[in-house]
């Protein structure tokens, strides 16, 4: 439930830079990359190249916890989200309060890559390649060493700072 039909604390699109605002025009996925530690973050800025190994490239924050666990594993899971996982998403993007931690009260299945959330259908083991700064965010990339592509349930989209979900 929400009071807002908008977030009250965005900042005002006519304050964004021009760059900011044309990424909040582009519909990106909403997923979720974990390691062990265990540690995730919500990463939306990422995109999936298909190739012989097939990469995962994605843009996080170079100070989050999950990157300090990234470089000590070198290997994370991906993890696409759906509509039903939002509240899961704004946990770990920080948007939600997390007593008892990221991954308390939710049943895990634990992976070489990192735990996913019980009955993931659809994820990605993967092993982290290389990595630089790229504007204000860690550009990652890494090869994919597992998939696991299940039943394709509609995606969780972020748009112009909101969820949303593709019809049809």
């Amino acid at each position: 439930m929400t009071i807002h039909s908008t977030d009250p604390f965005a900042t005002p699109d006519e304050d964004k830079s021009a760059v900011r605002r044309l990424r909040g025009r582009l519909a990106a996925p909403v997923t979720l990359w974990t390691t062990t530690g265990p540690a995730g973050l919500t990463v939306s800025s990422m995109l999936v190249a298909d190739g012989d190994p097939g990469r995962v490239l994605g843009l996080i924050d170079d100070e989050s916890d999950f990157w300090e666990a990234l470089e000590t594993s070198g290997r994370f899971a991906v993890v696409t989200l759906a509509p039903a996982d939002r509240q899961l998403a704004d946990r770990f993007a920080g948007l939600m309060p997390a007593p008892g931690g990221l991954f308390a009260g939710d049943d895990w299945t634990d992976t070489d890559y990192g735990p996913i959330p019980a009955g993931a259908d659809t994820w990605a083991g993967c092993r982290l390649e290389s990595h630089r700064i790229v504007g204000w965010a860690l550009l990652v990339e890494a090869v994919i060493e597992k998939v696991e592509a299940g039943p394709a349930p509609r995606p969780l989209i972020h748009y112009r700072g909101r969820y949303n979900v593709l019809e049809g």
